[in-house]
């Protein structure tokens, strides 16, 4: 008897190849794609301007997705809700779906289109009359906590989209993880979530001291998440990538590590900034003068260490990004009561729109004469362009100042509320897919059917802990 008749997961071998070898896609290719999600999310705010929900003084708190609770049981009328839920995921979530999948050779045509008509619709806005000087100087707080917000919400949704979407042949495979080097949208994942998380930790708003047992009660939840994953992916013969982390690696060890060694290593957050490009440049060099030969080699020794050379080593890369995002967290957004008034917060947005182009003009700089971006190294070149493309989603997100009205959409109050908890579902629902169906034979119509169903069934299910306030919450 055929050994295969007998696997969970008889395609394992088949899906393995289909994600490997990749060499990625441009740069600008992927700037466009970020550049098409956070435009639709402002048009769909810019639509929804003058309805009724209740939240034009929300008070939303961006770090533990947690709301006002008056305001909250403002806006949980079951029915508004899921009228609100289904304008926001035909609006913005189907067509990034149809972007990333059947629409992916028209993209730079959509990206023109939606730029002209969103620039149309800032020109035709009324400006708002506030009467109050505080009035002013709360409404521009709320602008630059819902560009957070928005930001870091559309991350995770737009990863937990390409998690399964990467599976069928309907996603194009220029878009998937690059096999060495070069760049891809879904290079961007592990880096885009080190990054956020970065922007508004606790060291980015200054809080310093952490014992040891709150940083291991932290750390912990990733560590046992990845455990699980590990167990998991080994019992059902799910695929995995050994050239991504290594044998026994994943992405959450990765931030696991990154946390713990920020815990255990007091850096004032003025001072992350120089420590994390010493680090960083300290990282290339050794990459330049013969580790990247050791970690680009298929050969693995049987010590741990070797086994899971590309997650161990990478963490470096990752850790100074980390560093960077702190202390850029806390000289944009936090320092001083940054954004409290109509200065600062003009300050914000040209702070950001600057390490935009900085960050993309040195990314061209060290991909043509130092090395070419590589997310399995997590080089000097990968961490500049990640926070290149992740400063770009921002900068483009806080253009929702130029729209009269500063307020979350449903769908982005819903998922901040279990952040967390949604990219953990979707990787369980991406596995049962996976395991249910042959992706690959898959045909393009039932690649989207799926995808859609998946994303509404995930929305579906966060909105439904959102409306009952449950969170998903380990500490």
């Amino acid at each position: 008897m055929d050994l295969s008749e007998k696997s969970l997961n008889p395609n394992k071998r088949l899906k393995e190849d289909f994600v490997s070898n990749l060499t990625g896609s441009s740069m600008l290719e992927i700037a466009t794609l970020l550049l098409i999600v956070p435009t639709l999310v402002l048009l769909r705010k810019w639509i929804s301007f003058g309805s009724v929900r209740g939240l034009a003084s929300t008070s939303t708190n961006i770090f533990s997705g947690q709301m006002n609770d008056r305001e909250t049981s403002k806006c949980k009328d079951l029915w508004n809700s899921i009228v609100g839920l289904t304008k926001d995921f035909a609006i913005v979530i189907l067509p990034v779906i149809l972007v990333f999948t059947v629409l992916a050779e028209w993209i730079y045509i959509l990206a023109i289109i939606l730029i002209i008509v969103l620039l149309i619709c800032i020109l035709s806005k009324r400006p708002s009359r506030p009467t109050l000087k505080s009035e002013i100087g709360q409404q521009n707080l709320s602008s630059s906590r819902m560009s957070i917000l928005s930001y870091r919400v559309f991350m995770v949704v737009i990863t937990c989209i390409c998690i399964l979407a990467v599976d069928f042949k309907i996603f194009p495979r220029r878009y998937a993880k690059t096999e060495t080097y070069g760049t891809s949208l879904m290079d961007l994942g592990v880096g885009s979530f080190v990054v956020a998380n970065s922007l508004v930790s606790k060291q980015a708003r200054g809080i310093m001291f952490v014992n040891w047992k709150v940083a291991l009660q932290s750390v912990s939840p990733l560590v046992l998440l990845g455990a699980g994953r590990l167990i998991f992916t080994a019992g059902v013969e799910y695929q995995v990538h050994v050239g991504e982390y290594g044998v026994h690696w994943n992405f959450f060890f990765t931030l696991a590590a990154v946390s713990l060694l920020t815990s255990i290593i007091h850096i004032h957050p003025k001072y992350c900034g120089i420590f994390g490009m010493v680090i960083l440049i300290a990282y290339q060099m050794s990459l330049k003068y013969g580790l990247s030969n050791f970690l680009l080699s298929s050969q693995r020794a049987s010590d741990i260490i070797s086994q899971n050379k590309e997650g161990f080593f990478s963490i470096f890369g990752y850790w100074g990004m980390y560093l960077i995002g702190v202390h850029l967290g806390y000289s944009i957004f936090f320092v001083n009561g940054a954004s409290i008034n109509t200065g600062s917060n003009q300050l914000t947005r040209k702070s950001v729109f600057i390490l935009c182009i900085f960050f993309w003009s040195l990314t061209l700089i060290l991909d043509r004469y130092v090395e070419r971006v590589s997310r399995r190294m997590c080089n000097l070149a990968y961490v500049t362009l990640v926070l290149a493309q992740n400063f770009q989603v921002l900068s483009v997100f806080m253009l929702s100042e130029y729209i009269s009205v500063q307020r979350p959409l449903l769908v982005e109050e819903v998922f901040n509320q279990n952040l967390l908890g949604s990219f953990l579902l979707a990787n369980v629902l991406t596995g049962l897919v996976n395991l249910s169906i042959d992706t690959l034979s898959a045909s393009s119509f039932a690649a989207v059917s799926i995808l859609i169903g998946y994303m509404l069934f995930l929305t579906a299910a966060v909105s439904f802990a959102w409306f009952h306030n449950l969170k998903f919450k380990f500490w």
